[in-house]
């Protein structure tokens, strides 16, 4: 286990760094902005892609933890190749090497969290899950520091450089994963199609499963939407939207402290309960950063991290509960998708009503959690399309 957890804040902590090292490599080797967005978005949304694929890869693979290594030597080449195209190459050849990169990025999340069970007791699973939750939380907070920090020391490219290697240094504990047990006897015969169809079955027709995956997906979607918020509401609170890191901090680190609490106590509350009311809690915050003043702002973003933390523990146990073993992997990778998309769904919708008023996208974002948390009692059939037979089959 302290394996485990050591390969993952360190592979979590390089992904972490690497679309902020990315967008700074490419305004300083490229001098445009608009290619160093470019990266940033497209290591980014091809992860909606390639989750559900690798999943089924690594539901398929006797050793998944060779397979994670293998993804995980091919993202850092990813990084390093783009690294070495800038400026060198076409835009667009290094954004298509960057996307190409990124269907790996769920690897990195969902990838390393459905081996837990093979690690941890069924008594001990709940505590382990949290602190596999602290992991995300601490790469959250380390991850664009040190990406900053390097850049500002070293210049840069040295920054995708450190990314890169930090990503590559948990490829001896991926490497020492358990074996796969427990495959369906068909599970490595299916067709990878089939199986990403099957995973995807698997969460429409689990009510819980379904209602979990809605509601930490819509929750995302108010997510990204404060974060293309930070910048300005640094400026104006703060004098500078650089000082917009502080309130990105103040999350991370609120969530940390949310999953430590929850790592302490693992079965004080039910996870289904927490997710939808984690949604209520990020939804007051946002209403609060709506005010606009410094206490209350810095007391909006330190109530959004303890939501987001304590959500995505009580998502994982919800996961760990009602996955098949044979498509555990699948499932969290394109739980993982799924919220990746959805992130990237609220910062494109945050941009041009930022733009009109800033406290307006606050106040959206803030009836999206709200949306969030509704969506936890919605009917999965209604939700997904799944019949309602299906749904109560299952």
């Amino acid at each position: 286990m302290g394996s485990y957890l050591a390969g993952t804040v360190t592979a979590r902590t390089g992904d972490e760094m690497s679309g902020p090292a990315l967008m700074l490599a490419g305004f300083a080797l490229a001098g445009s902005t608009t290619e160093a967005s470019s990266l940033l978005a497209g290591i980014t949304m091809s992860a909606a892609v390639g989750g559900p694929v690798f999943g089924a890869l690594l539901d398929r693979a006797a050793r998944p933890g060779r397979l994670l290594a293998g993804a995980l030597v091919l993202y850092a080449t990813g990084l390093a190749m783009v690294l070495v195209g800038l400026g060198r190459l076409p835009t667009a050849v290094t954004v298509l090497i960057a996307a190409l990169t990124g269907l790996l990025g769920p690897a990195l999340s969902g990838g390393w969290t459905a081996q837990l069970p093979r690690l941890a007791s069924p008594d001990d699973l709940p505590r382990a899950n949290a602190l596999d939750a602290m992991t995300f939380s601490t790469a959250s907070l380390v991850g664009p520091a040190l990406a900053g920090g390097v850049a500002e020391t070293f210049g840069a490219p040295t920054a995708v450089v450190v990314s890169s290697v930090l990503i590559g240094l948990a490829l001896p504990a991926a490497w020492k994963l358990p074996a796969h047990s427990g495959a369906a006897p068909d599970a490595r015969t299916a067709s990878v199609v089939n199986a990403v169809a099957a995973g995807l079955r698997c969460i429409v027709r689990s009510p819980r499963l379904a209602r979990a995956t809605l509601t930490s997906v819509v929750s995302c979607v108010a997510q990204g939407m404060l974060t293309v918020c930070i910048p300005l509401l640094g400026e104006r609170a703060f004098g500078g939207a650089g000082r917009g890191v502080m309130l990105l901090s103040c999350v991370a680190v609120s969530a940390l402290a949310a999953n430590a609490v929850l790592a302490r106590f693992p079965r004080s509350v039910a996870p289904d309960t927490i997710i939808w009311v984690s949604a209520l809690v990020q939804a007051a915050a946002l209403a609060l950063a709506t005010t606009g003043q410094p206490p209350l702002l810095i007391a909006a973003v330190l109530l959004v991290g303890f939501g987001e933390g304590s959500q995505l523990t009580a998502l994982f146990a919800v996961r760990h509960r009602e996955a098949p073993e044979h498509l555990r992997g699948q499932i969290f990778t394109t739980g993982a998708s799924l919220k990746i998309t959805g992130f990237a769904l609220g910062a494109a919708v945050a941009g041009p009503v930022t733009a009109w008023s800033l406290s307006g996208a606050l106040a959206l974002a803030a009836g999206v959690a709200i949306l969030a948390a509704l969506a936890f009692f919605a009917d999965p059939s209604a939700c997904f399309g799944a019949s309602k037979d299906r749904a109560a089959s299952s």
